[in-house]
């Protein structure tokens, strides 16, 4: 991995994202953990969006790319887009070097199928190797500490919508 030096990162741009926290009929989130992270690195879905691509659209794609379903229906959507950095280690690593992060948009999807519906490998070279529903309160601690703020961030949007779900 070829370290970015910090005056080189602050050029890049971020990477348009769309992210997913998918509830079940329970409230628990689907988190699924990553098979290219050496660390027990878990996350939410979530991709690019590709040119021309709306938000709403990319969202939905990626939840069928990554889970292999797509049974569920967007119940809200982030308030604004939210972006984190990579650490610089990874910038020269990921996505070609292109980015030094994401600019992400989040939405609350309602899972409306069961959980055979789920196939990790439904699309190709899976991204994740296991998943698992988790409580609101688990995500943060689950995912890479370089994410941690926003994770906790979307956490505090959405928990009013899931606990209204219970």
């Amino acid at each position: 991995m070829n370290p970015v030096p910090g005056q080189m990162k602050e050029n890049l741009p971020y990477r348009a994202c769309a992210g997913a926290m998918l509830i079940n009929a329970r409230g628990q989130v689907f988190v699924a953990k990553r098979i290219d992270f050496l660390s027990d690195a878990w996350q939410m879905p979530q991709g690019g969006i590709e040119e021309g691509e709306d938000p709403r659209q990319a969202v939905l794609r990626e939840l069928a790319e990554e889970t292999g379903t797509d049974k569920a229906d967007i119940i809200a959507e982030s308030e604004h887009w939210r972006e984190y950095d990579l650490p610089d280690e990874l910038v020269g690593a990921i996505w070609g070097g292109k980015f030094r992060g994401q600019r992400q948009k989040w939405f609350l999807l309602r899972f409306t199928g069961g959980d055979g519906d789920i196939d990790l490998k439904a699309h190709g070279e899976a991204e994740f190797s296991a998943w698992k529903w988790v409580g609101i309160d688990e995500i943060v601690d689950l995912i890479v500490p370089f994410k941690r703020a926003l994770y906790a961030d979307i956490v505090g949007e959405f928990r009013p919508f899931i606990e209204g779900t219970r």
